[in-house]
């Protein structure tokens, strides 16, 4: 890899990052994280960088990449027109345009947005993932009789814990239809429907294209939990500062027992290349109270800021961030088209 390179970082263009994110509130520099710290990141390593921000253009792309020709493209867009499964359409044009860029392939960006699309092929493969059905826009729910409460109910497409709640986790028909509701008017998508697994919630973070590095995984733990309460990784619990400093909401390291992190290093490797993944990407987990791993889903392109759980991973590791962001401009540049 060059020593200095000519990189596109391509955001949303709400969150263009600014010159420095200690001048805004909590709430705005928690939005904006992930974009400040790889900007800022690539020019401490010496690189050439052009923010460009998107939302539902792609001739802004072209014109940017005809005229300042980017040695590739730091790709940190989770959507486009609103949609994120139109994220894999950006990747598609920049492969056409010639641009290498970092994280996941588009194929494998759209079957790992197809939550039920991507559980069929787990489920072909027989790695186990929560039984399932999808409820299409518009439509009632029927539970299946093997279907047995409780259920959650989730968007078939969006990412990032989008529309998940604690009412999210149902427990009757009635509760059911009312959340399948909310998400059909609410989202816009069709609804996923799936057994809901008591337990732990654990994540695996993979690195790789066709060798591959799973770093130490990582457990969900929120501590003021009410008495009774599942745990659930809302879009609060991920994204909300201030509700997570109030419930304690904290990312550990696993480090043992050896059998279940083999367990899960073996499982996200068979996942990563089952969904045809590459780049990097986060395995979500839950680990069941009588000791079985289900695959609930998997997140090409997670979030990457410093303190979020793929970096958190890396540093577990002994991989620090600097380390991390030059090691993702590498698997860009080696991708074989």
């Amino acid at each position: 890899m060059k020593k200095k390179l000519r990189v596109m970082v391509l955001v949303h263009e709400q969150f263009v990052p600014p010159d420095d994110i200690k001048e805004l509130p909590k709430d705005e520099a928690h939005a904006v994280k992930t974009e400040y710290d790889v900007v800022r990141t690539l020019e401490e390593l010496g690189h050439e960088v052009k923010v460009l921000g998107v939302s539902d253009e792609v001739r802004p792309i072209r014109n940017a990449i005809e005229r300042w020709k980017p040695d590739l493209s730091f790709n940190l867009l989770e959507e486009f027109q609103e949609l994120a499964r139109y994220d894999a359409y950006v990747v598609s044009y920049l492969e056409l345009m010639g641009v290498p860029y970092t994280g996941c392939n588009p194929r494998g960006l759209m079957i790992a947005r197809d939550k039920a699309l991507s559980k069929k092929l787990l489920v072909f493969h027989r790695i186990p993932t929560p039984r399932f059905f999808v409820v299409r826009m518009g439509r009632k729910p029927r539970r299946p009789k093997a279907m047995e409460f409780p259920l959650i109910v989730k968007s078939q497409v969006e990412e990032a814990s989008f529309g998940i709640a604690k009412a999210s986790v149902v427990r009757d028909d009635e509760q059911l239809a009312e959340r399948v509701r909310m998400v059909h008017e609410r989202i816009h998508t069709d609804a996923l429907v799936e057994r809901f697994v008591e337990g732990r919630e654990l994540y695996t973070a993979v690195l790789g294209n066709e060798r591959l590095t799973v770093l130490p995984p990582q457990e969900l733990v929120i501590r003021n939990l009410d008495p009774g309460e599942p745990l659930v990784a809302t879009a609060r619990v991920k994204h909300d500062v201030l509700y997570q400093e109030k419930h304690g909401v904290k990312i550990r390291t696993i480090r043992s027992p050896d059998d279940l992190v083999r367990r899960l290093e073996r499982t996200a490797k068979r996942v990563y290349r089952t969904l045809g993944l590459d780049g990097y990407a986060r395995i979500d987990f839950r680990l069941a109270d009588d000791g079985r791993l289900y695959v609930l889903e998997a997140n090409p392109n997670p979030e990457i800021a410093r303190k979020e759980e793929f970096a958190m991973a890396a540093a577990a590791s002994g991989l620090g961030y600097p380390e991390l962001v030059r090691r993702l401009l590498s698997l860009a540049l080696r991708r074989r088209h």
